[in-house]
C-alpha cells in the first residue's frame, strides 16, 4: 500500500449496530485519492437516483486524505461527503481542525455511516475499536456543552465531531462541529440533518497509530526547507485572520452588502474588521493541526448585550454573510450570531444568506412584524439578527421557515419572494460577488455542490496570488472573458486535487506553489505523479461529481446565477465600475474545454478517456 493510508476504511452500519473494514486497492487510491474524491466514488456506486437524503440508505462519509496526519503543513483536515437534503445534489463539506489526523491515529482512513441508530447514539472509535454508546443524556445540548462530557467520558485527548440541536431537528442549515470551542465546522450543504436522521449525536476519535511515509527524511528536509517562507509570507494574514482582508473585499466590491444590493459600505466594513476583532474582542488565536499560519480566532465578549461570549470568532465569510449581508455592523452581535452557529451546529453563510433574504422581504411588505414572531426584520437590526438565529437553532417560529434555506423558503412565501432568493442549487453564496470576478461567477455557477468559493478558489489569483502550474502569473485580470474558462476548470481540477489530499487552499498565502504541494505528495505516497497526471486525476474527480449530479438532474440549467447577479448594478454611492458577468459565453467555452454536451453533461468519449 502507498504511503500516507491507513489501508482501511470503516463502515458502520447503525441500524444493525454492525461494523466492517474496507479496503481499496492502490490502484483506486491513485485514481481517487482521498478525501472528498474517494468520498464522491463511494457516495456514487452507493446511491441511486432515488436515494433520499434523510433515508438510512444515504451514506454519511467522512474521509481524510493522504497528506493528513503528516507534516505537511495545512495537512489538518478531513471530508464530510453525502446526498444533501438543502439542495438534493452531491453535498460535500471540510473542516479542519484535529479531528481528521485523529481518524487515522485511530487506523482509518474513512468512516461510512448508513442505516439509523433506534435511539439517540454516539460512537467511540480508538485504535480499531469501535463502541456504540448511549446519547440520550447528550441529545438537545449544544456542541460546547457535549464536547468536554464526551472527552470525560473517553479520553481528555480525544477528538469530537458532533451535531448540535439544529442537525437534531433535521434543520436543512445544518452542520457537524468539531474540537468543541475551537469550532471547525463542515457547515455546507445540511450534512449535519442528515447526521441527526441516523440518530447519530457524535463520534468521537482517539488512537495511537502513526501514518506512514514513503521517504519521510525528503519530506522533513523540504518542509523544513519551505517553513520560513511559509511564516513570512503569511504573517498579516495569521495575525489578523481571514476577516482582515474585509475592507478590501468592500472596496474591490466583493463583499456582499444588503442581500448583495448596496455597493459601498466602508464605515460598516471598517467595524467589523480583523483589525477591528484584534484591537476589541481578540483573545488570541489558533491552529488547525499542522498549521503554521493560524487564521482561528478566539474571542471573548465580558460586557453589555452580548456579554458571554467565549470561543471561535467570526471569520471573513461569516462577516460577510451575518454582518454586510444584513448590514450590522455590531462586531460583539456578530460574534454572538456565530457562538449561537457554533453551539446550535449551523453553517454561519446559509444561515446569513437567509437571515438577509427575510430582511428584503419584510422590505417589500412579503413578511411582516407577526410573521417574524414579534422581531423586526430591518436592516441592521443586530438584535434581530441574534433573535433569528435562535429561532432557526430551534427550529420554531419563522426559524422553521428559514431553516429550510432561501430555495425553500422563497417558494413558501411566494409572490417575488424567489427574487430575492440568492442561491445556487439551492445553496446559499458565500461571501464573494460574481460581479467582482468573471471566474468566481463561473465557479459558483458550476460549482457540484452548489454557490462555492472553495472548488475553484480563483478570486485569490485573479487579485494577485500567484500559481503558475494554472496560468496565474499575477496578470489574470478580474473581467476578462477569454481563456477564464480554461482558468477556472484548471482551477476546479487543482482545488479537487487538494480537497482530495486533505491540503488547505490558505497555504498559497505562504507562497507555496503547486509543484511543492505535488512534491511533499509524492514523498508521502511514494508515487512519482506529474503534473499531467495530477490534473488528470483532478479531472476525474471533478467529472464524478458531475455524473452525480447529472443523476440527479442537473444540467445547464442549474448552472446559473441570480438574476441579481447577471442584469442588477449594485447601487448607493462610491460605485466606480459595474461589470455584469457574461455567463453564457462563459458556459459554453467551459463546456467545450471540459469536454462536456451544451446542456452541461459529460460526453461518452470523456468519460471513457478519464476511466470513469
Amino acid at each position: 500500500m502507498a504511503g500516507g493510508y491507513m489501508g482501511k476504511v470503516l463502515r458502520i452500519d447503525l441500524s444493525r449496530k454492525k461494523t466492517e473494514e474496507q479496503s481499496f486497492s492502490e490502484e483506486i487510491c491513485r485514481k481517487f485519492i482521498g478525501g472528498s474524491g474517494l468520498g464522491a466514488k463511494i457516495l456514487y456506486d452507493e446511491t441511486n437516483s432515488g436515494t433520499d437524503p434523510f433515508s438510512p440508505e444515504n451514506p454519511l462519509i467522512f474521509m481524510a486524505g493522504p497528506t493528513a496526519n503528516t507534516l505537511i503543513p495545512t495537512s489538518g483536515r478531513h471530508a464530510v461527503v453525502s446526498r444533501s437534503p438543502l439542495t438534493g445534489v452531491f453535498g460535500e463539506s471540510d473542516a479542519g481542525g484535529t479531528w481528521g489526523a485523529k481518524l487515522k491515529q485511530a487506523g482509518f482512513d474513512g468512516i461510512v455511516l448508513t442505516g439509523k441508530a433506534q435511539t439517540p447514539t454516539y460512537l467511540w472509535i480508538q485504535d480499531g475499536k469501535v463502541e456504540f454508546r448511549d446519547a440520550s443524556h447528550i441529545w438537545g445540548k449544544d456542541t460546547y456543552e457535549i464536547d468536554p462530557i464526551l472527552k470525560s467520558e473517553t479520553q481528555k485527548t480525544a477528538t469530537v465531531a458532533a451535531i448540535g440541536p439544529a442537525g437534531e431537528k433535521l434543520t436543512l442549515l445544518a452542520g457537524i462541529v468539531h474540537d468543541g470551542r475551537d469550532a471547525r465546522i463542515a457547515g455546507r450543504c445540511g450534512l449535519g440533518a442528515v447526521m441527526g436522521s441516523k440518530n447519530l449525536k457524535a463520534i468521537v476519535v482517539q488512537g495511537s497509530n502513526k501514518t506512514s511515509v514513503a521517504r519521510p527524511e525528503e519530506l522533513a528536509a523540504s518542509v523544513k526547507d519551505l517553513l520560513p517562507t511559509i511564516l513570512e509570507s503569511s504573517k498579516t494574514f495569521g495575525n489578523l485572520g481571514t476577516s482582515g482582508g474585509v475592507p478590501t473585499h468592500e472596496s474591490m466590491g466583493n463583499f456582499p452588502l444588503q442581500n448583495w444590493r448596496l455597493g459601498r459600505w466602508e464605515e460598516g466594513a471598517k467595524k467589523i474588521s480583523g483589525a477591528a476583532m484584534a484591537e476589541t474582542i481578540l483573545v488570541r488565536k489558533y491552529h488547525c493541526r499542522q498549521c503554521p499560519i493560524g487564521c482561528g480566532r478566539e474571542v471573548k465578549v465580558d460586557k453589555g448585550l452580548y456579554a458571554g461570549v467565549e470561543g471561535a470568532g467570526p471569520e471573513y465569510e461569516t462577516m460577510g454573510t451575518l454582518g454586510g449581508m444584513c448590514l450590522v455592523d455590531n462586531l460583539e452581535a456578530i460574534a454572538m450570531a456565530n457562538e449561537l452557529c457554533n453551539r446550535y451546529g449551523l453553517d454561519t453563510i446559509s444561515v446569513g444568506g437567509v437571515i438577509a433574504f427575510a430582511m428584503e422581504c419584510y422590505e417589500n411588505g412579503l413578511l411582516n412584524k407577526k410573521d417574524a414572531d414579534g422581531i423586526d426584520l430591518t436592516w441592521g437590526n443586530h438584535e434581530a439578527l441574534v433573535a433569528v438565529v435562535k429561532k432557526i437553532g430551534k427550529r420554531e417560529g419563522i426559524g422553521e421557515l428559514l431553516g429550510k434555506g432561501v430555495r425553500k423558503a422563497s417558494q413558501e412565501i411566494g409572490g417575488i419572494a424567489p427574487e430575492f432568493a440568492m442561491h445556487v442549487k439551492g445553496l446559499e453564496l458565500p461571501a464573494h460577488d460574481p460581479r467582482a470576478y468573471f471566474g468566481a461567477a463561473l465557479a459558483f455557477a458550476t460549482s457540484a455542490r452548489g454557490a462555492c468559493h472553495l472548488s475553484a478558489w480563483t478570486m485569490g489569483f485573479e487579485r494577485g496570488l500567484t500559481m503558475p502550474e494554472v496560468g496565474a502569473d499575477g496578470r489574470v485580470t478580474r473581467w476578462e472573458v477569454e481563456g477564464k474558462a480554461k482558468f477556472v476548470a484548471d482551477c476546479q481540477y487543482m482545488m479537487g486535487m487538494y480537497d482530495s489530499m486533505k491540503l488547505c487552499k490558505f497555504i498559497a498565502f505562504g507562497g507555496i506553489k503547486l509543484s511543492h504541494g505535488l512534491k511533499w505528495f509524492n514523498q508521502v505516497t511514494g508515487w512519482d505523479m506529474d503534473l499531467p497526471e495530477f490534473f488528470k486525476t483532478g479531472e476525474r474527480l471533478f467529472n464524478l461529481k458531475r455524473l452525480i449530479n447529472v443523476r440527479w438532474g442537473v444540467s445547464r440549467k442549474d448552472d446559473t446565477l441570480p438574476l441579481r447577479f447577471l442584469t442588477h448594478k449594485r447601487v448607493g454611492p462610491g460605485i466606480t465600475e459595474v461589470h455584469l458577468p457574461p455567463l453564457g459565453k462563459l458556459l459554453s467555452d467551459y463546456y467545450e474545454y471540459n469536454g462536456w454536451d451544451e446542456l452541461g453533461i459529460p460526453r461518452p468519449e470523456k468519460i471513457k478517456e478519464l476511466g470513469l
